[in-house]
C-alpha cells in the first residue's frame, strides 16, 4: 500500500489520529537503561509495542539519533516497526530540502536506507528542491506549511500580494505540487485559526500536526479547525508527553496511557 493508503486504513482500523513522535533522549529514560549499550534502541521499541494499538503513525526524529550516533538504531527501530506492526506508516522528520541533486540522495536516504514511509520536507528552496521526494508517488511527502514553534511567524506571516507566506505555501502544495496525491501539510496546533485557514485552502489534504502536549497546543481545538468531512485528515503528534509520561519501571504503561487518552480526547471531538 501506498503511505496514504496506509493512513487512511490506519485512520479508520485503529480509530485513531494519533502520531506518537520518536525523540530518543537518554537522560530522561528510566534508570534500567543506565547500563544498556542499546538503551536507544530498546528504549524506543518498547514504546512502539506499547503505544501501536492507540496510534495512525510513528515519527521518529532523525536528529535526536544523529546527534547520539544512533542512525543504526534509527534503522532498527523503523524496521521494527515494519514487522511487528505491519500498517502502521512511519513518518521520517527529518525537514529535508536541498538543491535537486542532493535532494535526491536525501530521497534514497528516507526511502531507501529507512525504509520510512513518509518524510517531512522543506519547501523554501521550491519545487525542485522537493521533487525526488514527490516522485516517489508510494511514499508521503510532508511539507512544512505554518510550524508550532514560536518563531514561525518571522517568515510564514510576511505578506505576499496581501497573503500571507504559509497561505501560498499551501495554495501551492495542494494545487501544484501534489499531483501523485502524496502530500501532506505540516500545520501546528499552537495555532488553531491558521489550521483553519489553510484546511478552507487545501481540502482533504492531510495535516501533519505537531504541538499537542509539552508545546501547548490544544487538541479539541486542532481538531473542530481542521478535521476533513469524515472526520479525519489529521495525523496528531505528541512525542515527550508520550514518551517521558513516567520515568518509572512503568514507562511502558504510562506512555501507553499517555497515547490512549489523548485518542479519546481526540476522537471526543471527531
Amino acid at each position: 500500500m501506498t503511505f496514504m493508503q496506509q493512513l487512511r486504513t490506519r485512520w479508520d482500523q485503529a480509530n485513531s489520529l494519533v502520531c506518537v513522535g520518536l525523540d530518543p533522549e537518554p537522560a530522561k529514560f528510566p534508570a534500567k537503561f543506565a547500563n544498556d549499550p542499546d538503551a536507544v534502541l530498546h528504549f524506543c521499541i518498547d514504546i512502539v509495542d506499547a503505544t501501536a494499538k492507540y496510534t495512525c503513525a510513528f515519527k521518529p526524529q532523525i536528529a535526536h539519533f544523529a546527534a547520539l550516533g544512533e542512525e543504526a538504531a534509527l534503522e532498527r527501530v523503523i524496521a521494527h516497526i515494519h514487522a511487528r506492526h505491519p500498517g502502521i506508516p512511519v513518518i521520517l522528520d527529518s525537514k529535508r530540502g536541498d538543491i535537486g541533486s542532493t535532494a535526491q540522495h536525501y530521497a534514497t536516504e528516507a526511502f531507501d536506507r529507512y525504509a520510512a514511509d513518509a518524510v517531512t520536507a522543506n519547501p523554501y528552496l521550491g519545487r525542485d528542491s522537493v521533487q525526488p521526494f514527490l516522485d516517489r508517488a508510494d511514499r508521503g511527502v510532508v511539507i512544512l506549511c505554518r510550524t508550532s514553534n514560536p518563531g514561525a511567524g518571522d517568515l510564514q506571516d510576511l505578506l505576499v500580494g496581501g497573503r500571507p507566506l504559509y497561505q501560498h505555501v499551501a495554495e501551492k502544495v495542494a494545487r501544484e505540487w501534489n499531483g501523485n496525491g502524496n502530500c501532506a501539510l505540516v500545520v501546528g496546533a499552537t495555532w488553531p485559526e491558521q489550521l483553519r485557514d489553510v484546511r478552507a485552502i487545501v481540502g482533504d489534504v492531510p495535516f501533519l500536526v505537531p504541538g499537542v502536549g509539552a508545546q501547548g497546543g490544544d487538541a479539541g481545538a486542532v481538531v473542530r479547525n481542521a478535521r476533513t468531512a469524515d472526520g479525519t485528515g489529521l495525523i496528531i503528534s505528541s512525542s515527550r508527553a508520550v514518551l517521558y509520561a513516567s520515568a518509572g519501571e512503568d514507562y511502558a504503561e504510562a506512555a501507553a496511557a499517555a497515547a490512549k487518552a489523548l485518542r479519546d480526547e481526540i476522537n471526543q471531538h471527531r
